[in-house]
This record gives C-alpha cells, sequence and structure tokens, in this order.
C-alpha cells in the first residue's frame, strides 16, 4: 500500500473514534518530514462544545505544539473530508506543504467543491492531493448521517 494511502487509513482511524463520541466522523493526521506521525485529530465541536474543533484545528494546533512552532512547511496533512473555508485557511497559516484528503464536501469543501480558496491569488497554497481512499471516507459520512436520520 502506499504512503498516503496508509496515512489516510489513521485519518479514518480518528475519524471512527469521532463517530464513537457522537461526532461527524472527521479525522486528520500530520505526518513531518520524514513522514513520522507528529499529530492526529477528529472532530470535536460536540464533545468540547467548540465551534473550532475540526479535525484539522485540532491536528494542526497539535502538530504546532509537537514541533515547537507554527510553522508546519515541511508538513503534510491526511484528512477524511475536503476542509472548509477555516480549515483551509489554518492550512495556509501554517504553510503545510501538503495536502491529502479522501472524500469531497459539497456544501462546505474549500478546495474543489463547494470553492476553491487556493485558486485565489493568496500568499500560500500547499500541493494537494484528493480522492485518497475516497470511498471509505464518503462512507464514513453516509453511514453517520444515515445512523442519525434512522437510529437502530
Amino acid at each position: 500500500m502506499l504512503f498516503d494511502e496508509e496515512m489516510m487509513l489513521l485519518a479514518i482511524e480518528e475519524a471512527r473514534l469521532a463517530a464513537s463520541l457522537g461526532e461527524v466522523p472527521v479525522g486528520a493526521v500530520v505526518t513531518d518530514a520524514s513522514g513520522k506521525v507528529i499529530a492526529r485529530g477528529h472532530n470535536v465541536r460536540e464533545t468540547e462544545n467548540d465551534p473550532l474543533g475540526h479535525a484539522e484545528v485540532v491536528a494542526v494546533r497539535a502538530a504546532a505544539a509537537a514541533l515547537g512552532s507554527r510553522r508546519l512547511t515541511d508538513c503534510t496533512l491526511y484528512v477524511t473530508l475536503e476542509p472548509c473555508p477555516m480549515c483551509a485557511g489554518a492550512i495556509m497559516n501554517a504553510g503545510l506543504k501538503r495536502l491529502v484528503y479522501g472524500a469531497f464536501d459539497d456544501n462546505m469543501g474549500a478546495c474543489a467543491s463547494a470553492l476553491c480558496l487556493f485558486e485565489h491569488k493568496l500568499p500560500y497554497k500547499p500541493l494537494i492531493r484528493s480522492r485518497v481512499l475516497e470511498k471509505e471516507c464518503a462512507a464514513l459520512m453516509t453511514d453517520f448521517f444515515k445512523e442519525l436520520r434512522n437510529p437502530g
């Protein structure tokens, strides 16, 4: 299995943890320049009453703490769902080298779906790879919301 897919499987584990807590199942992992996992995160918006508690923000904050720097210029963020505008902004502000995501988000996706924030004339753009384990990542969302609508 390729490295990006292996890291996305770790992000999927985080998404499953989020779902088990009643959170929308989004998970994220950050790796350093050598490919070592330095941070993980999942949605905590409901459990922590935090509107900013998106998986990407949680993981980026943890990565910055692990490196002792707000600059994550040699790091890659793996996330199960296309980042929203807030998270895309966090990616730019952290200076992440790469963004790898699985499923598209037609409602809030800011990398290709609802809009593409990175196409605008902004000072920074990461290298982006999408559709990594897309079916598995999309199924997390579909299954979660299906269960919410039809419990039991």
